[in-house]
């Protein structure tokens, strides 16, 4: 059967192929083929640039260019020859050194072919390859996408700025709030851990087979790898691990999961929140004409977007679980276990974006309901209790809280005609029974 997107098994490649396919050109095969070449074409380069007896006066700027283009033009039928090559030699990175070879020849640079991955082994390239990915994929889809949401709050949060609402703990109602400040409950955890997870590094490993170059020092003992290595990962904008086995050590790319894991988690609480003030009637939901909400019950309008969120964001964490639990450990100086771990980063990330757009999709379709809100509050007037007490434990009133509290028991029903009437039997001054008065469900929300 023809892989298409309806017969693709993963939803990250079918039902929701037009959400995802912007991380492809970072995590398909594809990518992870064209970035092993960059990271192969640009070692080459460094080396050259190192001046070994060997490769002195090689390049030119016009040949470096050259090179370069090996990467920056990659194509479908040039991932499909590595795959090629693949089949005969059984391993993917060594694909990738024949086919760079292949690629210098009409160059001129047959006779220092053998400089394509000189010293290294898959992994130097694997795990260089991989942070590039992650690095270009965070700045360039995902983190865009989180300001967006943060973008779309702080606007609500402004819009609704003035909105009085009935505040809910252990789900009973509480001391009212407004609408516009719990929007920018979410705002500011969504910053404090986007800022996190940018300074996580992007952490690579480079050192030969088992980390101390043992293959270039034997060839070069004169030649200083370890600053050499340094040197090159900065420049293509990575931060090398000193000290390492035959990989990575993955602790930074397992902060960088567990950092996704929290905003996803924190986005996943927006959700659920925003679902349960559609089902309170706060939020009505704009629709496009011809859309179903149930195919048996016509009335209804299902907050689906906030669901799809919910659950996409349950299925990423449940990976990103996973992955940095697993992936810093191997044993001794590596298992093959992260190689096949490191080819389903893609996927939580892909249900991360998926979550993402149906957050947005989400919020935009919201429609505030003043009415149910006021309603709201108007039905519940014994959340200005607290704010009763507090004025008389002011003015030295005796057992404000229990007089408060023998009130708000002992009546089936506090509405306003029963704090009024409960303000006038107070022993206090006419000015602060006048204060009291004042007090409304609608302005008891307090400063932010």
């Amino acid at each position: 059967m023809e892989l298409t997107a309806l017969t693709s098994i993963s939803p990250i490649d079918g039902r929701y192929r037009k959400q995802t396919e912007s991380l492809s050109p970072y995590f398909s095969e594809y990518a992870l083929i064209q970035y092993r070449v960059l990271v192969e074409v640009e070692y080459f380069i460094a080396l050259v640039e190192l001046q070994l007896p060997q490769l002195k006066g090689i390049l030119s700027a016009g040949l470096k260019k050259e090179l370069r283009e090996i990467y920056i033009q990659f194509t479908i039928d040039d991932a499909n020859r590595v795959k090629a090559i693949e089949h005969t030699t059984n391993h993917d990175v060594k694909a990738v050194e024949y086919f760079i070879k292949e690629k210098i020849q009409p160059l001129g640079l047959a006779k220092i072919e053998e400089f394509i991955h000189f010293g290294l082994t898959s992994q130097d390239i694997n795990n260089t390859a991989i942070p590039l990915i992650i690095k270009a994929a965070n700045e360039e889809v995902l983190f865009p996408k989180i300001d967006t949401i943060i973008a779309k709050l702080n606007k609500l949060a402004k819009d609704w700025k003035n909105i009085p609402m009935l505040a809910h703990t252990h789900g009973q109602p509480a001391s009212p709030t407004k609408l516009g400040k719990e929007m920018l409950v979410f705002v500011e955890r969504l910053q404090v851990q986007l800022f996190q997870l940018k300074a996580i590094p992007y952490s690579a490993k480079f050192g030969g087979a088992t980390g101390n170059f043992n293959a270039h020092h034997i060839a070069y003992p004169k030649t200083n790898w370890v600053v050499f290595a340094n040197n090159f990962l900065t420049s293509i904008g990575l931060e090398r691990s000193q000290y390492t086995t035959q990989i990575e050590h993955y602790d930074n790319l397992a902060a960088m999961f567990d950092a996704y894991k929290r905003i996803n988690t924190i986005l996943l609480d927006l959700s659920k929140d925003m679902w349960q003030y559609i089902s309170m009637e706060y939020f009505k939901q704009q629709l496009k004409a011809g859309e179903v909400g149930s195919s048996a019950m016509p009335h209804k309008v299902n907050p689906i977007d906030f669901e799809n969120a919910e659950g996409n964001f349950g299925i990423a964490n449940a990976i990103f679980e996973h992955l940095s639990a697993k992936l810093p450990i191997s044993r001794l100086q590596r298992d093959l276990t992260d190689s096949t771990i490191l080819r389903n980063i893609g996927v939580p990330l892909g249900h991360t974006l998926i979550g993402y757009n149906s957050l947005l999709n989400g919020l935009g379709k919201l429609l505030l309901n003043k009415a149910a809100l006021s309603a709201h509050l108007d039905a519940n007037w014994a959340v200005v209790a607290e704010a009763i007490q507090t004025i008389l434990r002011r003015e030295g009133y005796p057992k404000p809280y229990e007089a408060l509290k023998v009130l708000t028991r002992t009546n089936n029903k506090i509405g306003e005609k029963e704090i009024k009437k409960f303000i006038g039997t107070l022993k206090v001054n006419a000015k602060v029974k006048a204060e009291l008065s004042n007090i409304t469900p609608h302005n008891y929300t307090g400063v932010y």
